[in-house]
């Protein structure tokens, strides 16, 4: 088994490197999750040789997406800091890529196991953003199975954020997030969509990630978990707004 996943990492990192596609049905069908995390933290290590690991994506944190991927709970994928976009994004640097609205904790103190949900959000600061999914498969939504998912860094393509800032636990619940294309309004979602509240999923995330002795450090992001179901990321400007967060704008090319 040890072969394989070292075979399967090097298939990974090689069509991340090369922004190349990865064959659909890789993967034996009978892998397991755990095996498919032991291929994305594979190509994490790969990664780090070369770029700084900078965060985290959580996905699949309401019951829709789950449904969708037969799922029992979230995932997760590492992003490096190649991942942190600016306000221009080109197409050319993606293969399919969608748009999600997510808020993202930027840590300021090391988050731990023990830590309550107010405690991450003192530890945290907090930013209006979208994120960037995108597979190294082809034709991947919704089609791929959750050990793809993982396999492939939880589809993880890049986020975009705005201006961070100190806020409760309160100041974030149940609030509403819209998403604009050419100032027309194309989604909306609330953030109890994100596990009930977004602290709540970056709490899940800190037990997960720690069986890889992985921790959530000062500078790290975690881009917490959708709003709405994925949109198509096409050519255009866009912006999310967020009640009492801010607004995050980009232009893609």
């Amino acid at each position: 088994m040890e072969q394989s996943t070292n075979k399967w990492v090097a298939r990974f990192y090689d069509a991340y490197e090369n922004k190349s596609i990865i064959p659909n049905g890789i993967l034996p069908s009978n892998i397991t999750e755990h095996t498919a995390y032991d291929i994305q933290e594979g190509v994490l290590q790969r990664k780090e040789e070369t770029e700084i690991h900078k965060g985290y994506k959580i996905s699949l944190t309401s019951q829709e997406t789950r449904d969708i991927f037969s799922s029992s709970t979230p995932l997760y994928g590492a992003m490096g800091e190649t991942t942190v976009l600016n306000n221009r994004i080109y197409l050319n640097d993606f293969n399919e890529p969608l748009a999600e609205l997510e808020l993202v904790f930027i840590v300021q103190e090391e988050l731990a196991e023990t830590d309550s949900l107010d405690d991450i959000m003192r530890k945290c600061l907090i930013a209006p953003g979208v994120e960037v999914p995108d597979s190294r498969f082809s034709n991947w939504f919704p089609n791929l199975n959750v050990t793809e998912i993982i396999a492939d860094s939880a589809v993880s393509g890049g986020v975009v954020y705005g201006e961070p800032k100190s806020f409760t636990y309160d100041d974030i619940d149940n609030i509403k997030g819209t998403l604009y294309q050419d100032d027309q309004e194309i989604a909306t979602g609330y953030s109890t969509e994100v596990e009930g509240h977004p602290a709540k999923a970056v709490k899940w995330l800190i037990s997960e990630i720690k069986e890889y002795n992985r921790a959530l450090t000062p500078g790290m992001f975690i881009s917490s978990g959708t709003f709405i179901l994925p949109k198509p990321l096409t050519k255009g400007s866009f912006r999310a707004e967020y009640d009492n967060v801010g607004t995050v704008e980009f232009t893609v090319e």
